[in-house]
């Protein structure tokens, strides 16, 4: 059986490698696909190649126009995806139209992977915003192609229900829950070593819409919670990044602020998911801004503050049953508050979090059955 892979895989942001590695072993270990029968459609297909060692081939093709590079993205995709048995659009926030792009080339592919003569699935994945009737129609006529529809919290299932889907969802939880964890978090007596991820909120450089006043509120922000953590706890601070190099560059701007800077490290290097989850695994707790810090900090059993610079924060906190640790990004003072019930409650919370990342590693992997790799479809 030959396997294709749709996402926004090939930029360097280590969340979503973290979830094409998860699809990746879910699909080999559990799916017994050998990765030779593998293709993924990627930003950089050269990029996937390496660090994924499968084929790779472009996403879309860029031509003088949004018709002419639409058209040949559908000619040249499908020359591979009639090759093809099973067409997965799969991981990430993908079923939304914050992005003019998205909607329409997912649902575009999609259906081009339909008239190929593949079974499409639409599979772990997040849905929203859609706010827009072309957002509403391309994701809607993508899930119509599909075979079977699995996102990965239940606001994602009620959003597409609330816009008209009548197709049975499921919900099975993000594929980066299946990157294997070599050595996991081990329970500590106190909190000594903190993680954080920080996203360039409203920053010029990366927001689509800056505000430097906001942006310095934010890093400010940070930069004072984390030096009140270190002078009360006596902790100390290492940054990591899972966006490479926009996340480095903001994690300079708030040590910069910092007075306790004997009591920071920053790991500037282009972290692969592995690496994210020795790093986080070697830490006592992660206060992580992006999704993915999160999620591969709670896959590696590490207890977790979230920062909720997007919805999607709020909503994972809430899924593990965790939001009394999730703090508004507009509220980023409020992190010290988070951290004394942390303090306060630190064996049961270690304990609770290891239980819930068993708990999502087993759900991941059971949503490998919605594909029906091994069976007649």
């Amino acid at each position: 059986m030959k396997v294709g892979i749709v996402g926004n895989y090939g930029h360097n942001n280590n969340g979503d490698e973290a979830i094409l590695a998860g699809l990746i072993h879910q699909l080999t270990a559990i799916g017994e696909i050998d990765k030779e029968n593998i293709v993924v459609f990627s930003n950089d297909p050269s990029n996937t190649k390496a660090r994924h060692g499968v084929a790779s081939f472009p996403l879309l093709y860029k031509e003088s126009s949004i018709l002419k590079s639409g058209m040949r993205t559908i000619r040249e995709s499908r020359k591979i995806m009639k090759h093809l048995d099973v067409l997965i659009v799969g991981g990430g926030g993908l079923l939304m139209d914050m992005y003019k792009r998205d909607a329409p080339l997912y649902s575009v592919l999609g259906l081009t992977g339909r008239f190929s003569g593949c079974r499409v699935v639409v599979h772990g994945v997040g849905a929203g915003p859609i706010t827009t009737g072309a957002g509403k129609f391309f994701i809607k006529n993508l899930i119509r192609a599909s075979s079977s529809v699995a996102v990965r919290d239940e606001k994602s299932k009620k959003l597409l229900k609330s816009i008209g889907v009548q197709k049975d969802v499921h919900v099975i939880y993000d594929p980066a829950f299946s990157v294997p964890v070599q050595t996991p978090h081990q329970p500590s007596e106190r909190i000594r070593k903190v993680g954080v991820t920080a996203v360039p909120y409203f920053s010029n450089q990366y927001w689509p819409e800056p505000d430097p006043a906001k942006y310095q509120a934010y890093i400010q922000g940070m930069a004072a919670s984390l030096d009140d953590l270190i002078e009360k706890h006596d902790i100390s601070v290492t940054f990591f990044s899972t966006k490479y190099p926009e996340d480095v560059e903001v994690t300079k701007d708030i040590a910069e602020l910092m007075q306790h800077q004997d009591n920071i490290d920053i790991i500037e290097e282009n972290l692969t998911p592995a690496d994210i989850i020795e790093v986080a695994a070697d830490q006592d707790l992660v206060i992580g801004t992006r999704l993915h810090s999160l999620i591969l900090s709670v896959n590696a059993k590490t207890p977790v503050i979230g920062v909720e610079y997007h919805q999607k924060v709020k909503d994972f906190m809430y899924e593990i049953d965790k939001d009394s640790y999730s703090v508004a990004v507009d509220s980023i003072t409020d992190i010290p508050k988070a951290f004394e019930q942390a303090v306060e409650d630190w064996e049961r919370l270690q304990a609770e979090t290891a239980a819930v990342s068993d708990s999502l590693k087993q759900n991941a992997a059971e949503g490998m059955n919605l594909l029906k790799l091994k069976g007649q479809y």
